[in-house]
């Protein structure tokens, strides 16, 4: 069973991914890389309410509970992966000590192809 910093960290990176980065009390950003933004605006908008949406969790996927990482089968486009890191702050040069502290972290939300990763 999780722990109470491991719950919250989950809950903080379910509040990023729902809200795409915008307004929801959790300092990060959502980026993409080369590959998703070369694809056709409809795609793109499906891949991100599918990562927005996402709750295929397990203890394959997701082994220390902590909600950061995500695969999606996307029709016409394949495997497509999600993945959340913590840095210090919003240089996003250190990693941060305590992912879940909102004011000791700042996540970033990448969202690639699978043959990005």
């Amino acid at each position: 069973m999780a722990g109470d910093r491991t719950k919250r960290i989950a809950e903080l990176n379910d509040r990023l991914r729902a809200a795409l980065g915008t307004c929801c009390g959790v300092p990060g950003m959502v980026v993409t890389t080369c590959g998703i933004a070369a694809l056709d605006e409809c795609t793109k908008v499906h891949i991100l309410q599918a990562v927005r949406h996402f709750q295929d969790f397990s203890e394959d996927s997701d082994p220390y509970g902590e909600h950061d990482f995500g695969k999606l089968e996307i029709d016409g486009v394949g495997r497509v992966l999600w993945k959340i890191d913590y840095y210090a702050d919003v240089e996003c040069v250190m990693g941060s000590e305590d992912p879940a502290d909102t004011n000791q972290s700042y996540r970033v939300l990448t969202i690639m192809l699978a043959c990005e990763y």
